[in-house]
């Protein structure tokens, strides 16, 4: 399942509720990265009564569901270990590796709060048949249980049949 993605941060219509007058229509005076750049403070001003506050938004985790049904919160650093991993003496730029975990974490951040293991498998698999076909074949043995060498022969032929797609 290809998907086409904009930006990984969904947009909102911006109203916020005054704490003192309940007015739902406040402004923001000034908005500041906080928490290392994992949070967006904004300082916010009611015109109504005139209160000043201050609001954090802060990006929900995702959870993956693995093929188990266990459930565990998306960790991109998860995702570059295994890609690294399975390019282990490839040639292989870092840029390369960065996009395709990119690619990911945007899957992961538009989907609806959850994301299936499998589809974050077929989108690193997708990724790695693009870059190396050898690191393609050592990660499609692990995530599609490979059990003998004609596993291995049947997916190499798939690839003759299927060449990359060049841009």
């Amino acid at each position: 399942m290809s998907r086409r993605f904009s930006s990984p941060i969904q947009r909102y219509d911006g109203s916020m509720r005054c704490p003192l007058c309940t007015t739902n229509d406040t402004r923001v005076v000034d908005s500041r990265q906080a928490e290392e750049g994992t949070a967006t403070r904004r300082r916010r001003a009611c015109p109504q009564c005139g209160h000043r506050f201050t609001t954090f938004e802060r990006a929900t985790a995702v959870i993956v569901i693995k093929r188990d049904g266990r459930r565990q919160a998306f960790d991109a650093t998860k995702i570059r270990k295994g890609i690294e991993i399975t390019l282990a003496d490839r040639p292989v730029p870092q840029d390369a590796v960065d996009d395709l975990v990119t690619t990911v974490e945007r899957a992961a951040f538009t989907s609806p709060g959850h994301i299936d293991a499998d589809e974050i498998g077929q989108i690193v698999l997708e990724g790695l048949r693009d870059i190396d076909e050898v690191a393609y074949l050592r990660f499609a043995s692990v995530y599609k249980e490979f059990q003998d060498a004609s596993d291995f022969e049947r997916e190499a032929a798939s690839l003759e049949e299927e060449p990359v797609s060049s841009e």
